[in-house]
This record gives structure tokens, C-alpha cells and sequence, in this order.
């Protein structure tokens, strides 16, 4: 039984993308078909980040993918969602070290860094051979970011932090973090090497999403960095943010890239299964599960171009990333739990990719804002009225 070109690409979405376009789109996906896929079932189970393929990346022009200069590709944020897309059809941990990297880290040194400080990470970052960090998110304060209580205080010709930050993705690996604290001028943003003394980085385990990634607490007990550590150029929650809509932005398509991927594993099992001495696929029900997936993935698919080209045009405002990253993170759980149905109790099983997708896409719904701050981003666009506290 032959699967229609229908099944892949049911509007010819193909047909909007660039001959570029797609050429890196096809680079990204042998890569992952390369070197994701035949690992991914072991570094999930085993809840290991593989580190060896970091340089990998960077040759590839995975890290910084959308930055310009100081070693970074340059390409357009299409070409950065795409490579989110076939990145995540392979493991949302792998697609979540490039946005870390690239979205967070790189970004926050690329937008509002020295040229000293730029070229002194960047290059390295963009190859690979330097890791970075990000350091928002706090115990006590996860959506509430200005309620942070890690703080910075002049100290001498320097900077003294002290505080604690959680779910703080590769920084037990990295070699740079990009801390923000709470100064007497405000929330400003600190480079700080992870090697300096008092900087303590544990990862956080056992977890049921994101195995194949890190995240970790981080304790900043005194530590002391140069006046020159600072990110001049970001002052106030804008900083931080801005660099949360560029890992926003590449949710958007990641999700419909695990979305894509629990879809293509139920229809190839549908195809094959045979119940009652006939295919699975031949069913009514199972072909509403499967035309379930195809309409919003294709939907899915459609916000995530459409919002790429408007950032491309400069037009994109963060509300409507919250748009995109509500509706295909939701949509894309909904698509591979469904997906694991098709599968029957062989879906529970580390051999097929949706409850692995589904359990993967809980942390994504959770990081970079949940559905809840999304959906009151949305309603204060609406209506005008902020709806927060």
C-alpha cells in the first residue's frame, strides 16, 4: 500500500518554500535522520544529552542560526523555524539546546552585548565550542519574572550576585550564563563564566519530559564578576523578553515538527496493523484520528510560515507569537497522545515516537510561558484590558 503524496504534504505547503528554503530544510532533516533518530531511544531512556554532537550543529549552522556576524549563519527566521521543525521531529530536547543556545543565550549577548563581549562569545558559540545558558526563571518566581529575588549589587569595581534560578536549561554544561538580577537601577543582565567560584549548577532528575536534555537549579552564592560583565544595552524585563520571543518563535514550528513525526509513525503503523484481516487504516475510526492530525497539522504549519515571513518583513509583534506558540503547542499534544491510540499498547513503547512527543511537548508547554500566560496575552490584546494580577 503506496502513501499519496497527500499524506506528507495535503496542501503542498512545499510549493511556499523557496529553493534555499528548502534545500536547508532537506540538510536539517538528513542530519536528523543521520544522527537524532537511530540514537534518540537511548539518550531518552538513559536521559543523556549527547554532547559529541554540539560541534556537529555548529558546522551545520544550527546555533545562532538567525544572528548575524561574529561566526553566526545569518539566515532568515523561516530557515531558523524550519530547521525548529525538523529538529523537533527528532527529539524536543535536541530542538530545545538549539533555541537555549541560539534563542536565548546568543540572542541576549547579540542584542544588547559589547563588541568585546560579542566577539568574545559569539564565535565560539556559533561552532559549537562554547555552550551558554540562560538564567531567568527562579524558584519562586516562574511566570512572575519581576518578582525575581536573585540580586546584583556594586561591589568595589565589580558585581557580587546572590540568588537561585530552576529550570535553567545546559547549565551544568555551559560555560557561560546569562544571568538577570535585581539591581538598584533595576532587572539587568550579567555574562557570567560558570566557572567562577560560587556558581553551582545540578541538574535536575528523574524527569518524564525532555530526557534527552538538560535542566538544571543553579546557587549564585557571592559571585563575583567585572563591572564589565554587564549587558549594557538591556535594562528592565524588555531585555529578557525579547529573547523569549526568539525561542518562542522557534516553538511555533517545533511543535508541529513532533506533531508531524507522531503523525507519520501512527499512519505507517495504521498502514501496517492488522486487525479483524485488514489493515487498521481501513477503518473509519482510525481514519478520523488520522485526518484529525493532517487538518491541524497543516493549520499548524501555515501560522508558523506566516508568522516567519512577517518576521522576516519586521512586521511580528509578541502577541501574535503567543498566538503561535498557544495554538501548535496544544494542537501538537492533542495530535500525539491521538497518535498514540492508533498505536494501541505499543504506543507506551520507547520503539514508536508520540508518547515520547507527547510527554516531550508537557515541558515545551510549560516553558517559555505557559498556555495560561499566552492566553491572557492574547486577552489583553482583545480587549485591552490586562488581566494578570
Amino acid at each position: 500500500m503506496r502513501v499519496t503524496e497527500l499524506a506528507m504534504d495535503y496542501l503542498g505547503l512545499d510549493a511556499l518554500l523557496s529553493a534555499e528554503e528548502l534545500t536547508w530544510r532537506d540538510t536539517v532533516r538528513t542530519f536528523v535522520g543521520d544522527r537524532i533518530r537511530p540514537n534518540i531511544k537511548d539518550w531518552y531512556e538513559k536521559a543523556v544529552f549527547p554532547v559529541e554532537i554540539v560541534p556537529e550543529m555548529g558546522r551545520l549552522g544550527l546555533l545562532g542560526t538567525h544572528l548575524r556576524g561574529y561566526g553566526c549563519p545569518g539566515r532568515s527566521a523561516v530557515q531558523y523555524g524550519l530547521a525548529a521543525l525538523e529538529l523537533e521531529a527528532g527529539d524536543s530536547g535536541l530542538r530545545t539546546f538549539v533555541s537555549v543556545q541560539g534563542s536565548l543565550a546568543m540572542s541576549a549577548i547579540a542584542k544588547f552585548g559589547t563588541e568585546e563581549q560579542k566577539e568574545r562569545w559569539l564565535p565560539g558559540m556559533a561552532a559549537g565550542e562554547l555552550i551558554g545558558c540562560f538564567g531567568l526563571t527562579e524558584p519562586e518566581a516562574g511566570s512572575d519574572p519581576a518578582s525575581m529575588t536573585t540580586t546584583a549589587r556594586k561591589d568595589g569595581g565589580g558585581w557580587v550576585i546572590n540568588g537561585a534560578k530552576r529550570w535553567i536549561g545546559l547549565a551544568s554544561i555551559a560555560d557561560i550564563a546569562v544571568i538577570w538580577a535585581r539591581t538598584e537601577d533595576g532587572i539587568r543582565g550579567f555574562l557570567v563564566p560558570t566557572g567562577t567560584p560560587g556558581f553551582t549548577a545540578t541538574p535536575i532528575e528523574p524527569k518524564l519530559a525532555m530526557r534527552a536534555s538538560i535542566q538544571c537549579d543553579i546557587a549564585l552564592a557571592d559571585v563575583r564578576v567585572p563591572a564589565e560583565a554587564i549587558l549594557p544595552g538591556a535594562a528592565g524585563l524588555s531585555g529578557p523578553f525579547s529573547c523569549l520571543n526568539e525561542a518562542r518563535y522557534g516553538i511555533i514550528w517545533g511543535a508541529m515538527g513532533a506533531a508531524r513525526d507522531a503523525y507519520e509513525a501512527a499512519l505507517a503503523y495504521a498502514l501496517e496493523r492488522r486487525q479483524f484481516g485488514k489493515p487498521i487504516a481501513s477503518f473509519q475510526l482510525t481514519q478520523e484520528k488520522l485526518v484529525d492530525m493532517v487538518l491541524e497539522i497543516q493549520k499548524g504549519l501555515l501560522v508558523a510560515l506566516h508568522l516567519g515571513r512577517m518576521k522576516d518583513a519586521g512586521t511580528l509583534i509578541p502577541e501574535q507569537i503567543s498566538f503561535g506558540k498557544l495554538n501548535n503547542v496544544r494542537t501538537a499534544i492533542s495530535i500525539a497522545r491521538q497518535a498514540r491510540t492508533i498505536l494501541g499498547g505499543n504506543g507506551v513503547a520507547l520503539e514508536y515516537s508520540p508518547m515520547r512527543h507527547a510527554s516531550n511537548l508537557e515541558g515545551v508547554r510549560t516553558y517559555e510561558g505557559t498556555d495560561e500566560i499566552h492566553i491572557l496575552i492574547i486577552g489583553r490584546a482583545i480587549t485591552g484590558i490586562a488581566a494578570f494580577s
